[in-house]
């Protein structure tokens, strides 16, 4: 097993998982999937995440996926499979990450040997996930791998991604914390998405969500003024650490100069579409 620096397999994800992301802050494949007759934004953002796994309904999106409402899951699934198939969402999906990154990145990087070395580098990481207890990755470790390199890229980054989620959702349900106090107290570390960007996709109501901080107020979590307490941050650290954990297969596998590499070339990459306006300015905050 090889050892790598303190936190060098987080930050190489860290910089791998925008590239995924980019998809979700962008309007392509909302457009896409409009084409197909679905538009309403929750809807397609279930059946383009949900669709590796086939036609599955609200409690198993609500559970895999954990930081939504149910009632907010169920009130598009499974009706939006009758509007585009899995099959074709998945279509709908890679033409949209094709046209994203193009977009946020530019023809001269999609055509890069960089981008061919670092589609390569991240799917060999994926060689070493395990698809036990970990039903997001498997699903899409069973998709084929796309033969464009910024496109195998982007699948391997989902891999990634998804292994890392299927994880830490372990975490969190170890610590008894509910999707709301899961959510409230990655807010309160100032590194989790704003209470803005919350309520406008999770579908909880403000009342929820304030019910969910009272919560965690009579836990000895959280202050009166919605920051950690000592004990909250130690139970925040506690769950990057085993989060950490229960990620190091990938980059062990991937190994110290591999990582290192590939950490510098996503970098620059994330770093090209976070200038070129991939991501909302106010996308993560503790208020």
């Amino acid at each position: 097993m090889t050892t790598l620096p303190e936190r060098a397999a987080y930050q190489c994800y860290s910089v791998v998982n925008p590239i995924h992301s980019t998809i979700y802050f962008s309007p392509d494949c909302g457009e896409e999937l409009a084409k197909l007759g679905l538009e309403d934004s929750s809807a397609t953002y279930f059946v383009s995440r949900a669709a590796a796994m086939g036609r599955v309904g609200p409690g198993t999106v609500t559970a895999t996926f954990f930081h939504f409402s149910h009632e907010l899951v169920a009130r598009h699934l499974p009706a939006a499979w009758d509007v585009v198939s899995p099959e074709a969402a998945l279509e709908a999906r890679l033409r949209a990450a094709d046209s994203v990154l193009r977009r946020v990145l530019g023809e001269e990087v999609i055509a890069s040997k960089e981008m061919a070395e670092a589609a390569e580098l991240a799917l060999r990481a994926t060689e070493a996930c395990s698809r036990l207890a970990r039903p997001l990755y498997a699903a899409h470790a069973d998709l084929p791998v796309p033969d464009a390199p910024h496109l195998a890229l982007w699948h391997a980054a989902t891999l990634l991604r998804e292994y890392r989620g299927d994880g830490h959702l372990m975490t969190l349900v170890g610590a008894g914390l509910d999707a709301v106090e899961a959510l409230a107290s990655h807010t309160a570390t100032g590194k989790g998405m704003s209470t803005k960007w919350v309520l406008l996709t999770r579908g909880f109501s403000a009342e929820e969500w304030e019910a969910g901080r009272q919560r965690l107020r009579d836990r000895g979590l959280l202050t009166a003024d919605n920051e950690l307490t000592e004990e909250g941050a130690r139970l925040r650290q506690s769950l990057e650490d085993e989060t950490d954990r229960l990620d190091a297969a990938p980059y062990e596998h991937l190994g110290a100069a591999g990582v290192a590499r590939l950490t510098e070339l996503a970098t620059s990459f994330t770093t090209t579409a976070r200038e070129n306006g991939a991501f909302p300015a106010d996308l993560l905050g503790n208020r």
